[in-house]
């Protein structure tokens, strides 16, 4: 039976991206996404968490994450999630999860994420 590795986020980046090369010449884009979830505790009260995404473009793609995306913009990532794993200098096997991006959509228009914080700053 086939199986299924789909992930979906709307978020925005911390960071502009890191653009680096492979040992083998291959251009991989990297960025972290943020993805606000509330919900509403036993107690009545609202709460919110913050969970951190890392995404990877490679190909056409990586291009145009590292031409368009900045800090601050707020996206759409489609891709699968897949798990590095590795063994430390301790000989400690690690993980890492990630997304490798298959699809990407600016959903604001540059500068606007700034301009919201701007406005949620002066209301403070």
């Amino acid at each position: 039976m086939p199986g299924l590795n789909k992930v979906q986020l709307i978020g925005r980046l911390g960071r502009d991206p890191d653009v680096r090369m492979t040992p083998n010449g291959r251009k991989v884009v990297q960025f972290n996404i943020a993805v606000n979830r509330s919900w509403t505790g036993d107690d009545g009260e609202r709460r919110e968490v913050t969970d951190w995404f890392t995404i990877e473009a490679w190909g056409r793609l990586g291009d145009i994450c590292e031409q368009y995306l900045s800090k601050g913009r707020l996206v759409y990532v489609e891709g699968r999630l897949q798990i590095d794993r590795w063994e430390d200098d301790k000989g400690e096997t690690r993980s890492r999860t990630k997304i490798v991006a298959q699809e990407m959509q600016m959903l604001d228009r540059p500068g606007e994420a700034s301009d919201v914080e701007a406005a949620a700053a002066g209301q403070a």
